[in-house]
């Protein structure tokens, strides 16, 4: 589908005369002093009154609201810019694992604020609309952002908002009205969506574990054997592994839903334990296999680009030992494995609905 022009017109420099400049229409408006406090409020309230539909005029931009002797209240109120910066606090103290990492959580909900604090900083928060976040919105698809990240980022712009009418620095009523933004649809929108990921095939994995060194090839193995997520298996201590029983237990205090308080244990049989005995010489203050999760998803990328084969990320392993336990012992196991709390997940990494009706085909006839 072809890319629409970006309908939030930029804030640029006019460099003849040193003016920030934005053009609307066709027409350019000059807003004082490139970089100044001055022209940032008139660009916010030219962009915002764009949003909301309502004629710019180059004249009353330059007005300010009265003083107290006029009989209007000159307090405006807390600012956008204000309630980012305050909810940026409250997310890093807030989105932390029980080491106080910081999730990623934080990461996106800083992408997800960067635009509202650039597009409507200089705005009171009472005044924000949702006309004003769909522009936001404009600006994720803008960057190339999939149609999912995209809702999930303007749920986040939400989320920010709900959490300052608890804060009071926004009006109920603000809130309120940015709920009734509907999300982007799969093929009604200009976001784009990424291939579905689904299981590796296992050609596809030996063409490209042929590619890879011996420790990142044990790696591979062991998501295949285990289901683990890439940065459960890369968080492992020895000290975290329990090599009493017959299948070795690790139980994972920083983990994915830890802060729900859900407990995920990792199994290891006699195949994943011979793996793991190549590497018992790691001091036990150390990650096992002392490898970045970032470092071993290149590896992957450019094996697959060697092997000629379709891209896949680590994760897919993950899709594809789930596919294999559930095909040869069932959902239960597959579910036990994955650590998943409902079957639906389960199924969303699982998916043989293909294979069943054609199977189903073959009897019917």
């Amino acid at each position: 589908m072809a890319r629409s022009k970006n309908v939030v017109p930029s804030y640029s420099l006019h460099k003849p005369t040193g003016q920030a400049q934005v053009r609307v229409d066709g027409k350019m408006f000059y807003l004082g002093e490139y970089g100044s406090e001055k022209s940032r409020i008139r660009y916010s309230e030219i962009i915002a009154k764009l949003t909301s539909g309502v004629p710019i005029d180059p004249i009353g931009i330059a007005k300010r609201k009265q003083n107290a002797n006029s009989g209007q209240d000159p307090d405006s109120g807390p600012s956008v810019a204000e309630l980012v910066l305050a909810f940026k606090s409250h997310s890093e103290a807030y989105y932390r694992k029980p080491n106080g990492k910081m999730t990623d959580e934080v990461q996106c909900l800083k992408s997800a604020m960067k635009p509202v604090r650039e597009l409507f900083g200089l705005i009171p928060t009472r005044d924000f609309t949702p006309l004003m976040l769909k522009t936001v919105r404009e600006t994720y698809i803008g960057n190339g952002w999939t149609r999912g990240f995209c809702n999930r980022s303007t749920n986040r712009i939400r989320s920010m908002f709900k959490w300052g009418v608890e804060n009071g620095i926004v009006p109920v009523a603000t809130w309120q009205a940015l709920t009734a933004i509907s999300p982007l649809k799969a093929g009604r929108c200009e976001a784009h969506d990424n291939d579905r990921r689904e299981a590796v095939s296992d050609e596809n994995i030996q063409l490209v574990k042929a590619r890879l060194e011996q420790r990142n090839r044990d790696i591979v193995d062991l998501l295949l054997l285990s289901g683990c997520r890439i940065g459960e298996l890369l968080s492992l201590t020895w000290p975290m592994i329990d090599r009493s029983g017959e299948t070795w237990e690790a139980e994972l205090k920083n983990h994915k839903t830890a802060y729900r308080g859900k407990i995920r244990k990792l199994h290891f049989g006699k195949q994943s334990q011979a793996i793991l005995n190549r590497y018992l010489g790691t001091p036990t203050s150390q990650t096992i296999f002392n490898l970045r999760r970032d470092t071993f998803s290149k590896s992957i990328t450019s094996a697959c680009h060697r092997a000629g084969v379709p891209k896949f990320v680590p994760h897919q392993l993950r899709h594809t030992a789930g596919t294999r336990i559930r095909d040869e012992i069932g959902v239960e196991a597959a579910q036990a494995v994955l650590g998943h709390a409902a079957a639906a997940m389960t199924a969303i990494y699982t998916r043989n609905t293909d294979r069943l009706a054609r199977s189903a085909a073959a009897k019917m006839g």
